[in-house]
C-alpha cells in the first residue's frame, strides 16, 4: 500500500483542528481534539490493516530499527502541508502509531501567549534553561519560539540534539544544526559529548531523560554554553528535585553545587481546555535566576522556592496557580478546570457551582 491512506488520515487532523492521530490494531483511528481523542471510524483496524497503513511510510533505515527494537520515534512532513512527530510501536493485539502535527510555521511567544519576560533567557550567554510540563503541554512548541528569537534577532551557532527533529529552523542571522537521535547520533548522551568540538554557543536538548545526559547538560552550562532542554515535570521545585533524585545518593551534594551555578532559569507549562471549546490555553510557572536560588539548591531546600517566586513576581515569576487564576478570571477557562489544574485547590473551591 502507498502512503496516500496515511496522508489522508493525517491531513484530517488538520481538518478537525486536532492535535494527534492514534492508529491502533484492534481499535477504529482516533484523532484528540482540544485534549480529548475522537473516533473517526467505528469499525476497528487489524494488524494487517494498520501495518499496511504505517509501515510504507518507513525509509530502509528505520524500517529496520523498527523490526529489531518494536519502538521507533521519528518525523514525518507531508511538504507543504505540516510535520508530524511519530512514534510507532508494538502493543498486545499489533502494530500501533501515534502522530502529533508539529506546524510548519514556528510561533513567536507573544503568539502563543506565553509570558514575554521568557525571551530574556534568549539573551543570556550561558545557564542551564529548562521548560516543564506533561507530554502534550507544548514544551517543545515554546522552545521553539526562543530558538526562533535568538536565530532572529542574534548571530549564533545554535546545536539542537531531538528525537525526532521536530520544528525545522532555516538559518536566518544563526547558524543552525539540527542533529536527530537515531540517525544523525546514537544518543543523547553521545551527542552531548561531542558537542564542544563543534563551537556552539547555544545547545538544544530534546529531552533530559537519564542520568548521563542531564549530567552532561549541566556541564555543557558549566562550561560556558546556554543549554535549553525539557523535562516531565510539572513546577520549579519538583524540577530541581527531579534533577538531584536522579543521581546517587554519594553524588548529589556535588550536583547541587553544579546545579546552584548552572540554573538559570525553569519556564513550568500545562494546556487547559478553553473554555469555548476552541482549542486550549496556555499556562505557565515561572522562575528565574534571583541572589538567593544558588543557596536555595546547595542547601536541599527547594521547598523555599515557591516563596522565592512568590517574592519574586515584580520581576516576572510566577507560580503555576498565578498563571491559571489569571486565565480563570479572564475567562478563558472554566471553573472546574482550574480547580482540576490547581495545586492549592482551595484558593479555587469558591468559583465552582454549588
Amino acid at each position: 500500500m502507498s502512503v496516500e491512506a496515511l496522508e489522508k488520515l493525517l491531513c484530517k487532523i488538520l481538518e478537525v483542528e486536532g492535535s494527534d492521530l492514534h492508529i491502533s490494531a484492534g481499535m477504529p483511528p482516533k484523532i484528540r481534539i482540544h485534549g480529548h481523542l475522537r473516533p473517526i471510524s467505528k469499525e476497528p483496524l487489524t494488524n494487517q490493516q494498520v501495518e499496511d497503513l504505517l509501515l510504507p511510510s518507513l525509509d530502509e533505515k528505520r524500517s529496520a530499527i523498527f523490526a529489531e527494537k518494536n519502538d521507533l520515534d521519528w518525523a514525518y512532513a507531508i511538504p507543504g502541508v505540516a510535520r508530524f512527530r511519530c512514534s510507532f510501536f508494538r502493543q498486545q493485539h499489533g502494530m500501533s502509531g501515534v502522530f502529533r502535527i508539529i506546524p510548519e510555521e514556528i510561533k513567536t511567544v507573544q503568539e502563543l501567549g506565553v509570558p514575554s519576560h521568557i525571551e530574556d533567557f534568549c539573551k543570556l550567554r550561558n545557564g542551564l534553561i529548562l521548560c516543564t510540563g506533561p507530554t502534550g503541554s507544548g514544551k517543545s512548541t515554546t522552545l521553539a519560539a526562543l530558538i526562533d528569537y535568538i536565530n532572529s534577532n542574534q548571530s549564533r551557532h545554535i546545536v539542537t540534539i531531538e528525537e525526532p527533529i521536530e520544528f525545522v529552523h532555516q538559518n536566518k542571522s544563526c547558524q543552525i544544526t539540527q542533529r536527530e537521535v537515531g540517525i544523525d547520533t546514537e544518543s543523547f548522551a553521545r551527542a552531548l559529548r561531542s558537542v564542544s568540538r563543534q563551537d556552539p554557543d547555544v545547545i538544544l536538548v530534546g529531552e533530559l531523560r537519564d542520568l548521563e545526559t542531564i549530567s552532561l547538560a549541566i556541564t555543557a552550562a558549566e562550561m560556558g554554553y546556554l543549554v535549553f532542554a525539557t523535562l516531565h515535570t510539572n513546577s520549579a521545585a519538583k524540577t530541581v528535585d527531579r534533577i538531584i533524585d536522579v543521581f546517587p545518593e554519594d553524588q548529589q551534594n556535588q550536583v547541587r553545587t553544579m546545579l546552584s551555578s548552572s540554573l538559570k532559569g525553569i519556564i513550568a507549562q500545562l494546556l487547559i481546555p478553553r473554555q469555548d471549546g476552541k482549542g486550549r490555553v496556555a499556562v505557565n510557572e515561572l522562575l528565574f535566576h534571583d541572589g538567593s536560588l544558588p543557596n536555595i539548591i546547595r542547601e536541599g531546600a527547594v521547598h523555599k522556592i515557591v516563596s522565592l517566586i512568590e517574592g519574586g513576581r515584580g520581576k516576572g515569576m510566577q507560580l503555576m496557580d498565578d498563571s491559571i487564576m489569571v486565565a480563570l478570571k479572564k475567562g478563558d477557562i472554566s471553573p472546574e478546570h482550574a480547580y482540576r489544574w490547581a495545586s492549592e485547590k482551595k484558593k479555587f473551591q469558591h468559583f465552582l457551582k454549588g
